[in-house]
């Protein structure tokens, strides 16, 4: 509808796709508060598949994103994708939790009532972000670990508001 009405009326309008965004205050439903929050309180991690590639944005690259975008008049019209570009396996962003949790060795188990149906998993989900870098010179500013020490912090001093025995759908 927003690009309908930049193209009928020529309003202003810039269509940004965020991919993947993480960090403080997600949503249980996630699978990076979900590993955090097992990791923190658990013995062990219990996950879906372990196999698809995500391209993870920290929250605040993204919220950086959306303003330097919006605020690029180069960008009016365009659709505009806000990611780093690159990818890991879950199973690997995971294991990488568990390193900066301090408990590299908690088994990680895939339980089939987190696996989605074959026919709706993407296995390989990737951001072709260089519009946003030659429109409005953004670009990614945070590596995954930083994002995932910030989410950890956050998520440590507020374990509270999660359930992590609990398959938040």
């Amino acid at each position: 509808m927003a690009e309908s009405y930049h193209n009928a009326f020529d309003l202003p309008v810039v269509i940004v796709r965020p991919f993947n965004t993480f960090g403080p205050r997600q949503s249980a439903r996630a699978f990076i508060p979900t590993a955090i929050s097992q990791a923190l309180t658990g013995d062990r991690i219990r996950m879906g598949s372990l196999d698809p590639v995500r391209d993870m944005t920290f929250v605040k690259d993204t919220a950086e994103g959306f303003i330097a975008v919006g605020l690029c008049d180069k960008a009016v019209g365009q659709v505009v994708n806000l990611g780093v570009g690159d990818g890991s396996p879950i199973g690997e962003m995971v294991r990488t939790i568990l390193l900066l949790v301090g408990k590299p060795n908690l088994p990680i188990e895939t339980d089939a009532a987190r696996v989605r149906p074959g026919k709706s998993e993407v296995m390989r989900l990737i951001s072709d972000n260089r519009k946003a870098k030659e429109l409005a010179g953004w670009q990614p500013r945070f590596s995954l670990e930083q994002g995932l020490s910030e989410t950890i912090d956050w998520v440590r001093r507020n374990i509270d508001r999660y359930r992590p025995e609990v398959y938040a759908v």
